[in-house]
C-alpha cells in the first residue's frame, strides 16, 4: 500500500515536472521574442516597433536575455511560491490575468461536456435498442457527419444561420455592452445567452464520440451472460438496459469524459476566437501573437494542471463505480 502510493506520487511529480519544462522551453522555442512586433495582428492596428537599444533594455528588465537555464531556475523557484510571473501585455500578474478569463472558459467547458455526455448516452443508447433499425442507421449516419467537421468550420456555419441571417443570437462577446441589469436572473440569462451558441459548438463536436462509445458498448454489453440472466429472471427489458446494462456500459463513458475535457481545452481557443469570446482561449491566441511569455506559460499551465486534475477525478470515480479496479 505505502509501495503504490510513493509509486503514484513519483509519477505524479514527473509529470508535472514534464509539464512545466514543456510550458517553459515551448514559448521560447518561436521565432521572435515579445519585443520585437513586426505585423499587426488586424488590418488597421497599429504597432510600435522598438529601436535595437529599446528591445534589449527590456529583455533585460524581463531577465530574458539571461541563459535558458537561469531563466528555468527563476521559473521553478517562482513556481514553488505560486508566482506565475507578470504579463508583459497587460502590465498585470498573470494570475490575475487568467482569474479575468478563466471562469468564462469554464463556463462553456462544464456546459459542453454535461450536454454532449448526456445527449450522447441518451441518443447511444436509443441507437442500441433500435439497432439496424431506420432510426439507428439515420442517427449514424448524422453523428458521423457531425464527426467530420471542425469545431471553428461549425462554430462559424452556427454563426452565419443563427447570428448574421436569423439574429437570433449575439455575433460576440460574453455579455451585453453597457447593460444596466434589473437584477441577477436578468444578468444570468445574459450570460447564457451570448454562451449558446460556443456551448452547442463544443457539444457537437463531442457528441459524436459519445454516443458511438455508448452504443457499441451497450450492444457489446447486452451478449454477455448476466444480461440473458437476468432476462431469464423475468426482469423487464426497462430494467435490463438500465440498471444492468447501461450501469456496466458507462464505465468507458466516465473514462472518456476526462480526455474529452483536455480535448475541448485544447479546441476552445479556436472556438473562442470564432464567437470572439473572451475565455482563456482567445487570451492564449493573443499573448502567442504577442510572444507574452509569462502569459503563454501560465494559461498552459492552468491547462494542463486541469486536465490532469480531471483524470485523477475520473480515476476515482471509475473505482467507486466499479470496485473491481484498483487505482
Amino acid at each position: 500500500m505505502v509501495k503504490d502510493r510513493n509509486s503514484f506520487i513519483f509519477r505524479l511529480l514527473s509529470t508535472l515536472f514534464v509539464i512545466f519544462a514543456i510550458n517553459f522551453f515551448l514559448p521560447r522555442m518561436m521565432p521572435g521574442d515579445p519585443f520585437s512586433t513586426t505585423s499587426a495582428d488586424e488590418v488597421g492596428e497599429e504597432i510600435i516597433v522598438m529601436t535595437e537599444e529599446q528591445r534589449l533594455y527590456y529583455m533585460n528588465y524581463y531577465g530574458l536575455d539571461r541563459p535558458l537555464y537561469e531563466q528555468f531556475l527563476v521559473y521553478m523557484k517562482n513556481l514553488i511560491t505560486g508566482d506565475l510571473g507578470r504579463s508583459i501585455y497587460y502590465k498585470m500578474p498573470v494570475s490575475d490575468v487568467i482569474m479575468l478569463h478563466l471562469p468564462w472558459t469554464m463556463l462553456i467547458i462544464v456546459g459542453a461536456t454535461v450536454i454532449s455526455t448526456i445527449s450522447g448516452v441518451v441518443l447511444g443508447t436509443l441507437s442500441a435498442i433500435n439497432r439496424k433499425k431506420g432510426s439507428d442507421r439515420i442517427m449514424m449516419a448524422g453523428m458521423i457527419a457531425f464527426a467530420e467537421i471542425p469545431s471553428f468550420l461549425l462554430g462559424l456555419i452556427l454563426l452565419l444561420i443563427f447570428s448574421v441571417y436569423l439574429r437570433l443570437f449575439p455575433l460576440a462577446g460574453a455579455v451585453t455592452p453597457f447593460a444596466d441589469y434589473t437584477g441577477p436572473v436578468e444578468q444570468a440569462w445574459d450570460i447564457l445567452y451570448h454562451a449558446f451558441l460556443p456551448v452547442v459548438t463544443l457539444s457537437l463536436s463531442q457528441l459524436t464520440g459519445v454516443y458511438l462509445l455508448t452504443r457499441n458498448t451497450l450492444i457489446t454489453v447486452t451478449t454477455k451472460d448476466y444480461i440473458r440472466t437476468a432476462r431469464a429472471k423475468g426482469l423487464g427489458e426497462k430494467t435490463v438496459w438500465i440498471r444492468h446494462a447501461l450501469r456496466n456500459a458507462l464505465l468507458p463513458v466516465v473514462t472518456r469524459t476526462g480526455f474529452m475535457i483536455g480535448i475541448m481545452m485544447g479546441g476552445v481557443v479556436l472556438v473562442e476566437s470564432v464567437f470572439s469570446y473572451p475565455g482563456i482561449g482567445m487570451t492564449l491566441r493573443s499573448a502567442v501573437i504577442g510572444r507574452d511569455y509569462p502569459l503563454i506559460q501560465g494559461i498552459l499551465l492552468i491547462i494542463a494542471v486541469s486536465i490532469l486534475i480531471c483524470n485523477l477525478l475520473v480515476d476515482k470515480i471509475y473505482g467507486k463505480l466499479d470496485p473491481r479496479v484498483v487505482i
